[in-house]
């Protein structure tokens, strides 16, 4: 899958990018991600906290060694990022909001998925960022499947 970029076709907050909204990125990507584009992505002059969550692939689950994973994602992939993101825009003061996630075969340390979002102030940052993480990774339809340094495999929210 390619990059999927994103903006609204409206101005509402001072600061924003004309002609773009607060969903500023969103894609599902088999390449590595870049903290910096996403961090750039969100950045706003009228927000005054930024939060950015960071999923990296770890060395163990479950107590078991970890030697990597494979995400794959179903065809509506993208459509459900871009619900979730709404949604957080519209429950929280969201200047600016942006969601990458890997798919495909990643290596221990790899970045699996960065989001960030800017508000006003960095409690609404905090929390607007935590939804978006977690409302990603309940909703979102992409499963891990993981392989084990004993050589035992396991799919993970198929």
């Amino acid at each position: 899958m390619e990059a999927m970029v994103t903006t609204q076709d409206r101005m509402d907050h001072p600061g924003e990018r004309p002609g773009g909204g607060p969903i500023r990125l969103l894609a599902i990507r088999e390449t590595p991600l870049s903290l910096d584009e996403v961090f750039a992505a969100v950045g706003d002059r009228s927000a005054g906290g930024t939060a950015l969550f960071v999923g990296t692939v770890r060395d163990h689950d479950g107590g078991a060694g970890v030697e990597g994973l494979g995400y794959s994602s179903h065809p509506t992939v993208e459509a459900e990022l871009r619900r979730v993101a709404e949604k957080v825009v519209a429950d929280f003061p969201v200047r600016a909001l942006a969601a990458v996630h890997r798919v495909g075969d990643l290596a221990v340390g790899d970045l699996a998925v960065v989001v960030a979002v800017a508000c006003p102030h960095r409690a609404e940052a905090f929390a607007a960022c935590r939804r978006l993480i977690d409302d990603l990774k309940h909703d979102v339809p992409i499963w891990k499947h993981q392989t084990f340094s004993d050589g035992t495999e396991e799919w993970v929210g198929a």
